[in-house]
């Protein structure tokens, strides 16, 4: 299996889509009234896709998951036009940092990050960063499902595709334990055809995620929790 989607609840997946689409250049696979999918390429033969998705629920008011934007020598030019596209300056008590937050036209928060050693490789995406209970621990969990690698960062664990490119899925220590709300973003993976899903469900759990019921009606995926309580949806193979 491999990570393949960050997906985001949308009140509007159209409007939400096509600003993060500008924003980061990326190239559109899906345009329907209730799922919008944009695609970055992150290496040869490795990509990550952006799910926009219809959810009537409001948005929950402290992400654990969120995007970093690549800034670098850029950065003011790069807030700017995520200003024109419709983002907003936000104010999270951040105080005096060299990154700037802003919301997009949604509220979700962002950050447009300064340069960063680290982030020489990422791409448009520097990183995203995920509230952690404990990120050594996750860390191990994360690396074991996606295959991604640890590399140093300055946050307390993080992963990147083994290609060494694309952004980095940094394990951050949370300021509070996960509540009963779902994460407004979360991380999906794909299964490969020779992948049995039940053996895929019962590896996940011996590393300390969950399986979750939620009453959603049938699905073709499998949801899932990471040690945290972080939810995360197992995808059918292809084909």
């Amino acid at each position: 299996m491999f990570l393949e989607n960050i997906a985001v609840d949308a009140a509007d997946p159209r409007a939400l889509g096509t600003f993060w689409e500008d924003l980061l250049a990326t190239t559109t696979l899906t345009d329907e009234a209730d799922a919008y999918e944009t695609r970055l390429d992150v290496a040869e033969g490795a990509y990550l896709d952006l799910c926009f998705q219809r959810v009537p629920e409001p948005r929950p008011p402290e992400p654990r998951l969120h995007l970093d934007i690549a800034g670098g020598e850029r950065q003011a030019e790069v807030v700017e036009r995520a200003l024109a596209l419709g983002a907003t300056h936000l104010d999270i008590g951040q105080h005096d940092v060299p990154w700037v937050v802003l919301a997009d036209p949604e509220g979700n928060p962002f950050c447009v990050m300064e340069a960063r050693p680290e982030y020489a490789a990422s791409g448009p995406i520097a990183a995203l960063p995920l509230d952690s209970a404990d990120p050594g621990r996750d860390s191990a969990f994360w690396a074991e499902l996606s295959g991604w690698r640890p590399v140093d960062s300055a946050m307390p664990a993080a992963l990147r595709h083994p290609s060494g490119r694309g952004p980095l899925l940094e394990l951050c220590l949370e300021p509070r334990p996960k509540g009963e709300r779902k994460n407004r973003l979360h991380l999906d993976l794909r299964l490969e055809a020779s992948d049995e899903p039940d053996e895929v469900v019962a590896r996940i759990v011996d590393w300390g995620g969950r399986e979750l019921h939620p009453n959603w009606g049938p699905l073709p995926w499998r949801i899932l929790a990471d040690p945290s309580g972080n939810e995360l949806c197992l995808l059918p193979a292809r084909g």
